[in-house]
């Protein structure tokens, strides 16, 4: 018989959930390219709502990295918005969308390797 502790169970469901959470919030990330924006700030409500859950784990750093991810690129958007009418908003937009992508694609294999986002910048 497979004698798992009930406790050893519990975290191992609770992992598996939190991976999940956060396979759907990288979805969000990768669909706001698709409908304007709008999945990212989806993403970013399931981060801050269950972020407690993932402290401690391996998962809480993806949980923080989707989160940087995302006032990177609010921040990216708005200085782009801002600056298009002197002729330099293109110059910011085209950065932070490959941004995003590299930090979507970092987070991503981390995360189907099992392992936490190292944050290098």
């Amino acid at each position: 018989m497979n004698d798992i502790p009930t406790h050893q169970k519990d975290d191992t469901e609770k992992l598996w959930s939190l991976k999940k959470l956060v396979a759907i919030v990288y979805l969000c990330q990768v669909l706001a390219f698709a409908f304007a924006g709008l999945p990212l700030l989806a993403g970013v409500v399931i981060n801050f709502i269950k972020r407690d859950e993932a402290q401690g784990t391996w998962l809480e750093s993806h949980f923080n990295w989707q989160i940087k991810t995302v006032w990177i690129t609010l921040a990216g958007l708005a200085l782009a918005g801002l600056t298009f009418e002197i002729g330099i908003g293109l110059f910011i937009l085209i950065p932070t969308v490959l941004l995003l992508v590299y930090r979507i694609v970092i987070g991503w294999n981390a995360l189907n390797s099992d392992k936490p986002v190292k944050d290098r910048n």
